[in-house]
């Protein structure tokens, strides 16, 4: 007998990439039920309601298999529906679980661990964060040193993480930790998920400088972790994290981000009177062009990630042409500003312009899910060809 998610899932795969746009396009217009174009992500209570109306439609892990509360759409439509969602002004939401673990676990997880964890993950009772980036070990990923020392059935342990977004809304943490000192850094790596509540866990704030304090340093001083939360082969975690990174460069690499942020300054030129400025005209012209070559990479990576289903290592160019071109616009925002450039709050008049916080927000898509100096490593060597020295 057919589910109601399976006649969805079928429905939605049916249609072609355009008639599911339109479609999801007035089902969010239809269903948004919260404040659009919200200047920062809202705690996870406040965007609950849109969280679990995703899920009830299908379209919060919509790349799920439809055995485990997805709709196992393609890459095509599951960028639509960030795009949509992002050209609505649908609030950000913490999407640690759908995006980074739900697929860990789908490909990784034991089955009970997959049993307890994804029906929560669609419901909205844990909510995630992230446990990677330590001090010294944020570029360099594979130098962390936050341990787990095996003591029966259970590992304890001990460390430092930061930038843990979100640690101070989640429920629980997947986290890489360094299991074997012997092996060469890359080696000895497993990955876990702990509770947020174990004691031995305490977590503290960082205020940004656009004013918010969802990014965290998360402290372990003897956690106990049974042995049941390992994900994946002991000591294989690094090889765990690299298949979630295609996905993420994406995602990240996604050109309404771009196209967004050049909206934002043809507005802001319109206001200042700067289409009378030809340099002015000339550096909008010029990001005009850089977006359009970025939307051919974005298709030819998207038709290429449809065709193969790998993800392949030039797909970190996405994220290095995206996150650059982004940051270069905002800086043309600022510089063009003058007195209401330093504005954190939008202006009465055009509540779609607050420059200070556009920059600030710019700024940290070049080093989070690897630096732009990472990405361009990743080039050379795995793309080009040329020596690691």
């Amino acid at each position: 007998m057919t589910t109601e998610l399976e006649r969805r899932a079928a429905a939605d795969a049916s249609l072609s990439d355009e008639e599911f746009r339109v479609v999801v396009r007035d089902w969010i217009a239809g269903n948004y039920m919260l404040e659009r174009n919200l200047r920062i992500r809202p705690p996870f209570a406040y965007a609950k309601p849109w969280y679990l109306k995703l899920s009830e439609r299908g379209w919060l892990a919509p790349g799920w298999p439809v055995e485990h509360g997805g709709l196992g759409l393609s890459i095509m439509k599951q960028v639509i529906l960030v795009e949509e969602q992002e050209r609505y002004g649908c609030c950000r939401l913490n999407e640690m679980g759908v995006v980074m673990v739900g697929p860990l676990l789908i490909r990784f997880g034991t089955d009970e661990q997959q049993k307890f964890f994804l029906p929560k993950i669609l419901n909205g009772e844990i909510r995630w964060c992230q446990g990677y980036s330590e001090p010294g070990a944020g570029s360099d990923l594979a130098s962390l040193r936050t341990e787990a020392v095996r003591d029966g059935d259970e590992w304890v342990v001990n460390g430092q993480k930061i930038w843990t977004t979100r640690a101070n809304d989640a429920d629980w943490i997947f986290a890489l930790l360094r299991t074997d000192k012997s092996v060469a850094k890359h080696a000895g790596i497993s990955m876990f998920l702990m509770p947020m509540t174990s004691p031995g866990i305490s977590v503290k704030p960082i205020r940004d400088l656009n004013g918010g304090e969802e990014l965290c340093q998360t402290f372990f001083e003897n956690v106990r972790v049974p042995h049941a939360n390992l994900v994946g082969e002991l000591n294989k975690g690094w090889g765990v994290n690299s298949a979630l990174l295609g996905l993420e460069r994406i995602y990240v690499g996604l050109p309404k981000h771009s196209a967004h942020a050049l909206a934002r300054l043809h507005d802001l030129m319109t206001l200042t009177g700067a289409w009378e400025d030809a340099a002015a005209v000339d550096r909008f012209t010029q990001f005009q062009f850089d977006l359009e070559d970025h939307i051919a990479l974005y298709e030819a990576a998207l038709e290429q990630v449809s065709r193969t289903g790998q993800f392949p290592a030039d797909i970190s160019l996405l994220k290095l042409s995206q996150t650059e071109l982004c940051s270069r616009i905002t800086e043309a925002m600022m510089d063009m500003g003058g007195e209401i450039a330093g504005l954190f709050d939008p202006l009465v008049e055009h509540d779609n312009l607050f420059l200070a916080n556009q920059f600030l927000l710019a700024r940290p898509t070049t080093i989070y899910g690897g630096t732009s100096e990472i990405q361009r490593n990743i080039l050379a060597t795995r793309v080009i060809g040329l020596p690691k020295q």
